[in-house]
């Protein structure tokens, strides 16, 4: 039995990132009245993809990618539009980003490498 092939460092900026904006929804909207919604829009789905990519699920890196998108415009319209709610907005957006280049590095990596 083989040893595990090592994670990419890309991976746990991934992984930490996922765990940040979960935590950050987390702390930022459980207080709405809608518990049951919060959990399952907004919390839930990046923790799932954190769990993804520490078992090294080849597909949560992509999935991640793909509703980092939806998570920076969300970002951008709070930070545009709710003056109290600002910082929160900023800080979604950072983690968009971050989330976007962490998934998408190792094929930018393959593609744009070194040649042998």
């Amino acid at each position: 039995m083989s040893a595990a092939a090592p994670r990419p460092r890309s991976n746990l900026v991934l992984l930490l990132a996922l765990l940040a904006l979960s935590a950050l929804y987390a702390a930022w909207m459980l207080s709405q009245r809608h518990l049951a919604a919060t959990l399952v829009v907004f919390v839930l789905p990046p923790l799932l993809l954190a769990i993804g990519v520490w078992r090294q699920n080849r597909h949560a890196a992509y999935w991640a990618g793909v509703l980092a998108l939806g998570w920076f415009s969300h970002g951008v319209m709070v930070a545009w539009s709710r003056p109290p709610e600002r910082l929160q907005g900023w800080i979604e957006l950072a983690l968009a980003v971050t989330v976007v280049f962490a998934a998408n590095l190792p094929g930018i990596q393959a593609r744009f490498g070194r040649k042998s």
